[in-house]
């Protein structure tokens, strides 16, 4: 019996350690974010210090990281495309297309107003009484996948296999 009660206590020690949830979309932290600092490139000084150019507020230094440019050139492109601007005349059929239906121009806020209203509607004590928050948030929102791979098998669409239920 007491070798029972040992274990069941090691249990409840042991599962008090699970920690959270991958999708916990709180960050629990008011601290900095150690992935916005971005290392810097070393400070050189010219030969001719006449030849600096004069600062200009609102524009970028020429020490900070780049990491759109540093992609670009890393994939084998011209690293001067990421201060293009516009679109690109190879991309503008690509982007009419994705267009053709309007466009919202703050698509961003939108969306992010729209997803805090769908977790503040899942309710707030969904975390403290367990379960995933983002699947009870998004639940109304999901794909049955089988139905909609037996509803394209049925239209002739060439479908992947799929797992056993």
């Amino acid at each position: 019996m007491r070798a029972i009660v040992l274990a069941g206590v090691a249990v409840l020690c042991l599962s008090a350690c699970g920690g959270g949830t991958l999708r916990d979309l709180s960050t629990g932290s008011d601290g900095p974010d150690e992935f916005s600092v971005l290392p810097s490139a070393p400070l050189t000084i010219p030969e001719n210090l006449s030849t600096l150019p004069p600062p200009t507020p609102g524009g970028t230094n020429p020490v900070d990281a780049n990491p759109k440019a540093e992609a670009i050139a890393a994939l084998g492109g011209n690293p001067a495309a990421a201060f293009a601007g516009g679109v690109p005349a190879a991309d503008a059929a690509l982007v009419a297309h994705a267009g053709r239906k309007g466009v919202t121009s703050d698509i961003r806020g939108l969306l992010a107003s729209e997803d805090a209203a769908i977790r503040a509607s899942a309710g707030r004590f969904g975390g403290i009484f367990g379960g995933d928050r983002y699947f009870k948030a998004y639940a109304g929102q999901a794909l049955d996948a089988y139905a909609t791979q037996t509803r394209f098998r049925n239209l002739g669409v060439a479908t992947t296999t799929a797992p056993p239920q």
